[in-house]
């Protein structure tokens, strides 16, 4: 079954193209799972999620642990079962919020030993687009890395280690539909 993953910064698009696909799916009778980390639907992504909130560097080391045990949570339980598609929205690069060099030692592990995806796809977004996305949206309670100096930085780590495998990366300043294009010819082309 092909195993997606769609990635970026915050704000950059990620769950409302993985939401479209989902939709382009299921108008084809096409079964699939779709998982967000962190998900709030179990204990490792709801801690990740309280950590992203609060300040302080073991609160970062904690998301990044919570996290990471909720993608592990997510692949134990929903990709041995029966699907046409399973969708993640944020995997590998969720590598990218752990301090350097751990953050590529950590890419190169869970490259090595978690399921491989078929499509990779990173959504490109300046921090600038993403950070007035964020303000936009209107959640007073801003995570640790949606600040504009923290944006840049992460967004500079996540191309780096995209760099390092077969990731699309797609210019997600583009149209919402243009994306979504680009995301279904791409798994047309399988």
């Amino acid at each position: 079954m092909p195993f997606i993953v769609i990635d970026g910064l915050d704000a950059s698009g990620k769950t409302t193209q993985a939401y479209s696909l989902t939709r382009l799916l299921e108008s084809q009778g096409k079964t699939f799972c779709l998982r967000i980390h962190p998900s709030g639907d179990n204990f490792f992504g709801s801690r990740a999620k309280h950590f992203l909130q609060t300040k302080g560097k073991s609160s970062h080391f904690a998301s990044a642990l919570f996290y990471m045990l909720d993608v592990l949570h997510s692949i134990l339980l929903y990709s041995w079962r029966d699907y046409d598609y399973i969708i993640f929205v944020r995997y590998f690069l969720g590598t990218a919020y752990l301090p350097s060099p751990i953050d590529k030692m950590a890419y190169h592990l869970f490259t090595t030993i978690l399921p491989k995806p078929e499509k990779l796809f990173f959504i490109d977004i300046k921090p600038e687009v993403a950070y007035e996305r964020i303000i936009e949206r209107g959640d007073n309670a801003f995570e640790m890395f949606e600040k504009p100096e923290a944006l840049q930085k992460i967004r500079i780590k996540g191309l780096e280690l995209a760099s390092l495998g077969k990731w699309l990366i797609i210019e997600g300043e583009k149209p919402v539909n243009e994306v979504e294009s680009i995301i279904q010819n791409s798994l047309e082309t399988e």
